[in-house]
């Protein structure tokens, strides 16, 4: 006998519809063809087992899996489930009358539980795509599904709950996640801005940066604050709005990342990959293709600490992402683009022993070493950061003081006013929402500059002796400082303050 069931896999962030066909024939044996990796070979063991302990009867005969189309490599065991359900129905143990409305995936334990699987939602997304009426699937992943609105979400436990609900012996009500008010406007972190001793130019640098979505270095001295200030850049970001957290989560699942099987993720992604992370975990692919820590910030800030520790290799692919805004990962056997709209927050010692330009301590290195050490960040590289920003030591009168310091509920609101004006600014052009993504067109339309501020940018240019990429990002950053200060035209102050976040570009860095 011959049965159809759907499933799907996963290609980059999106899923495509998998027909898992069964034909039963006299004979022996369970063959599966379809381009199958090893785990999906591996489940007809875990099936036979799930059988047995589920009290569901394994046919006696050949059964042959396909698994369509039949080009496309399928991987992991989240087929487990649908392939069960396929055979039972060729087997007249499951009535085949609703098969074709539900999209079912699941992994299976030898006991016939369910197990949870990766890519719940886009799964959901792609199910809704296609005319499907819901989607079978475990528990665990329910409420990250359930986002997925006009589709039947049915939670299942086991094995045997699905052949009930299928056979109509048990009615499952669809799973509707429960939200909570209030879950957007609550931060998950513990860090404040209000916790900084001094470092008044710092945190307005982060203001700016986080108001119109720039990348920034800062510099310093070791114990100088670097770490603590960028650890709470998320306090001031303004809130993701629904496409956005649609699309984080979508990556966060297909990586099997905590925190995605609890539904839309509201908040803004920190990511800290250390500096012997490796080149795939960072930009992403592998043999199973897999987002990196650039895509999992999407939408987000991706934060490296002691950049020039990284590998030079590392940081120059971070190049194309942080001007494109996504990452294409090609290999002989696939190709694959992932998103990667993230903020660069990076760090950095100013030379080996980390006291160069230090007010008390005495550097011990040479200049060349100086040189070299700064030399391992490249210059298209830091072009490609708008804020440069120098962070000294904070005296010990501001460190022992009492007087309080301001929120990161404050700032946010600033940063939150700031990006609705560029929100505006940027109605009905797809895919540009703040300063730092505005393009040449959009630059000459609205970051127009009078005679004072060309002129006082021109000197600048020929002072630093800096590039024309570095020429459009002092006027973005410019654009943002106007827009926090609530400014229709960039003023000459706004020129001066953005050319004073370019502290690498200036003499005496070791350049």
């Amino acid at each position: 006998m011959f049965t159809k069931c759907y499933a799907s896999a996963l290609v980059g962030i999106e899923a495509m519809t998998v027909e898992v066909e069964v034909n039963i024939t006299p004979g022996l044996g369970m063959f599966l063809v379809g381009l199958p990796d090893n785990a999906v070979r591996e489940s007809q063991e875990r099936i036979r087992s799930a059988f047995d302990n589920s009290g569901l009867k394994m046919p006696g005969k050949k059964v042959v899996v396909n698994l369509a189309p039949a080009d496309v490599r399928k991987e992991g065991s989240s087929l487990d489930l649908t392939i069960a359900v396929a055979i039972l129905a060729a087997a007249g143990q499951v009535a085949p009358d609703r098969l074709g409305s539900y999209i079912i995936m699941g992994e299976l334990s030898l006991d016939g539980t369910v197990k949870p699987i990766r890519g719940a939602l886009p799964i959901a997304v792609n199910a809704r795509r296609n005319g499907f009426r819901g989607f079978i699937l475990p528990r665990e992943n329910a409420a990250e599904a359930a986002v997925a609105e006009g589709l039947e979400t049915i939670a299942a436990g086991s094995l045997k709950e699905v052949v009930d609900f299928l056979n109509g012996d048990a009615a499952v009500p669809p799973y509707v996640h429960e939200t909570t008010g209030g879950d957007g406007a609550e931060s998950p972190y513990e860090e404040d801005f209000a916790d900084v001793k001094g470092q008044a130019h710092v945190k307005r640098a982060l203001e700016v940066a986080a108001a119109g979505g720039h990348n920034v270095i800062m510099i310093g001295s070791p114990g100088s604050g670097k770490t603590m200030l960028a650890r709470r850049m998320p306090t001031i970001m303004p809130p993701m709005t629904t496409a956005e957290s649609l699309e984080t989560t979508k990556i966060h699942s297909i990586a099997g990342k905590p925190g995605s099987t609890r539904g839309l993720m509201t908040h803004r992604p920190f990511r800290a990959p250390h500096h012997l992370a490796s080149q795939v975990a960072l930009i992403g692919g592998g043999t199973n293709p897999q987002p990196g820590e650039i895509s999992l910030a999407h939408n987000g800030i991706l934060f490296l600490d002691e950049l020039p520790e990284f590998g030079r290799n590392m940081l120059e692919v971070l190049r194309q992402p942080l001007e494109e805004k996504k990452v294409t990962v090609a290999r002989a056997k696939y190709t694959i683009e992932y998103p990667a709209n993230f903020m660069l927050v990076a760090a950095m010692n100013p030379c080996p022993c980390g006291y160069y330009n230090h007010p008390t301590k005495e550097c011990v290195c040479s200049a060349a070493s100086v040189s070299r050490y700064i030399n391992r960040i490249s210059g298209p590289l830091l072009d490609r950061i708008d804020l440069h920003v120098e962070v000294t030591p904070v005296a010990l009168d501001e460190i022992s003081g009492t007087a309080p310091a301001e929120k990161s509920a404050a700032i946010r609101e600033r940063v939150v006013a700031a990006r609705a004006r560029q929100a505006a600014r940027f109605a009905g052009t797809n895919g540009i929402h703040t300063n730092a993504m505005m393009n040449p067109a959009m630059l000459r339309e609205f970051c127009r500059l009078d005679a004072a501020c060309s002129a006082m940018l021109g000197r600048a240019m020929e002072r630093l002796d800096l590039s024309a990429r570095a020429y459009d990002r002092i006027v973005k950053v410019a654009r943002t400082i106007a827009d926090l200060a609530a400014s229709p035209d960039i003023r000459p102050e706004h020129i001066a303050e953005a050319i004073n976040y370019r502290s690498l570009d200036r003499a005496g860095w070791g350049r």
